[in-house]
């Protein structure tokens, strides 16, 4: 598609939260870039869902421009230089909670600033004064507390109460009902507030080499963490090549490792091979569940740090890969399962702006609160992937100084062959290529809505947010029609509730070759979508 044939035409923003998307479309509509618009709603969704991404946390994204080859930035952190498996001789494995659970750095903010080196590249810049003010705002005045984060409180409250910091996140009381703010309470992060100030007034470089950066550094190793301030010094952002693969609907991108977007772009590339086999909905989630199974086997297989990978990921994707794994393959029968899953939690949002420059932006504290660590200067609630890391020599996620663990995170995009462009994704750990892969097909292979495809009853095999078995969950009123013939075929699957927040909290815009926007958000968040026409 040459540049010249795009044509100008509506914007569109969705996210899981509709504070940030509302941030995000004010941007839009003052004229700014998609990726200024996503900076403005990933500030504010940090401060809007605490439990679920922040300033402490990774970011991935693909950054589309019309006629040009997207582009991939890793803002995911590296271990710290002291997190060696010296440090952690005296534990059988890395803590999830806690100041030791804080060991990699955080690169979310300086995935903001790559991206907005990019858009500056497309125009002339809003002030970063501009992109963060809705943030700031919410830290300072409130926002009102949503019933994930009442739920995600509650269920780490045991573990975190007593951590550096997370006072910041419960009120004052003597027992945890009391602690626990209740759905509609105002939550105001001041510290949060000052810190997003100082950044709209001295940068987005301040978090790793100024005042911020000097704060951060000195209460994480008041926390146990072993990472110093040499650690922010030494960390960057880095632009990377997208993992493709063309398909007979388009060619899908998503990211390489240390990320699963090699896991997303396998279900949906043998599904391309295997759609036409089914004439049913549960004809089509049975073979995007096998299809799974053998993208996960691949996963588990090859994905780590960059420097560590024994394959080259795309040839995964080659027709002699992919006819190898169909013949494990089957509609009559599932292959059995379990195995070990991975855990994640995250956000995921998307935007189009007038040019038809689209936007697919991921970003996490991995579990619910990351570490648990806020650190009381900034306000800021550090991660926990490095306890994705093992603690066993020889393993392929071993922890090592300047590695990266392992990452469910992986934001999608497409280029359809008919002309529209699509950015999609989810947050959910082992979800998030299986909820990508079922709107994807839903939408592109099986003509639903958008919304339709977003909405309408899912499935997922494996861990998700909040749950811990391994075993086939079916939301009810997809179970009403697919659960006796999944069984028959040999899944082990329990039912859930309706839009169940077990699923994910997916989303899509999708550019229509005419320059119309469409927007869609998962009534299984607190989200909102919005797409106008220029």
């Amino acid at each position: 598609m040459s540049e010249n044939s795009i044509k100008k035409g509506g914007i569109g923003f969705t996210a899981p939260h509709f504070k940030a998307t509302e941030a995000g479309q004010k941007v839009l509509e003052q004229g700014g870039t998609a990726i200024e618009a996503m900076v403005a709603a990933a500030a504010a969704i940090a401060v809007v869902y605490p439990h679920m991404n922040g300033l402490g946390g990774d970011g991935f994204w693909l950054i589309s421009e019309p006629g040009k080859a997207p582009i991939g930035i890793d803002a995911s952190g590296k271990a710290a230089q002291n997190a060696t498996l010296d440090f952690y001789q005296n534990e059988k494995a890395i803590p999830a909670r806690g100041g030791k659970a804080a060991l990699t750095m955080a690169g979310a903010v300086a995935g903001w600033k790559e991206a907005l080196s990019i858009s500056e590249s497309w125009q002339s810049p809003l002030p970063l004064k501009t992109l963060l003010e809705d943030a700031i705002q919410l830290a300072a005045e409130g926002s009102k507390v949503t019933e994930t984060y009442v739920a995600a409180s509650n269920k780490v409250f045991a573990d975190l109460e007593n951590i550096q910091g997370f006072s910041a996140f419960l009120k004052d009381g003597n027992n945890q009902e009391e602690r626990i703010y209740k759905v509609g309470d105002n939550l105001t992060l001041p510290a949060l507030a000052k810190t997003l100030g100082r950044l709209a007034e001295k940068g987005l470089d301040d978090f790793y080499y100024g005042e911020i950066a000097e704060e951060l550094a000195k209460d994480l190793e008041a926390a146990g963490s072993p990472i110093r301030l040499e650690d922010f010094h030494s960390y960057e952002a880095k632009q990377v090549k997208p993992l493709q693969v063309t398909t007979s609907a388009g060619t899908l991108y998503n990211l390489s490792a240390p990320t699963q977007g090699i896991a997303s772009l396998l279900i949906l590339a043998l599904y391309d091979r295997l759609h036409t086999q089914g004439k049913t909905p549960t004809d089509m989630a049975h073979l995007l569940i096998e299809s799974t199974k053998q993208a996960f086997i691949a996963r588990n297989q090859y994905v780590t740090d960059e420097s560590r990978l024994t394959a080259d990921l795309e040839a995964l994707l080659a027709d002699e890969s992919l006819e190898e794994m169909l013949k494990s393959i089957s509609l009559d029968k599932a292959q059995t399962w379990p195995h070990v899953a991975k855990h994640g939690d995250t956000i995921w949002m998307g935007a189009c702006d007038s040019e038809g420059r689209m936007v697919s932006y991921i970003q996490s504290l991995f579990w619910e609160f990351g570490s648990g660590v806020v650190s009381p200067s900034t306000g800021i609630v550090w991660n926990n992937r490095g306890s994705s890391f093992s603690l066993e020599k020889g393993s392929l996620q071993e922890l090592g100084p300047n590695l990266k663990p392992f990452h469910t995170l992986n934001p999608a995009f497409a280029e359809l062959s008919d002309g529209r462009r699509m950015s999609y994704g989810t947050m959910g750990g082992e979800g998030q290529p299986q909820t990508q892969a079922a709107l994807f097909s839903r939408y592109v292979y099986h003509d639903f809505p958008l919304d339709k495809a977003i909405s309408e009853g899912r499935w997922l095999l494996g861990r998700t947010w909040g749950d811990e078995s391994h075993n086939l969950k079916i939301e009810q009123d997809f179970a009403n029609e697919a659960a006796d013939t999944l069984r028959a075929r040999g899944h082990d699957l329990v039912i859930v509730d309706s839009c169940n927040e077990l699923m994910g909290h997916a989303g899509a815009v999708v550019r229509l070759e005419n320059g119309d926007t469409l927007a869609a958000t998962d009534p299984r968040s607190d989200g909102l979508a919005l797409s106008k026409k220029d």
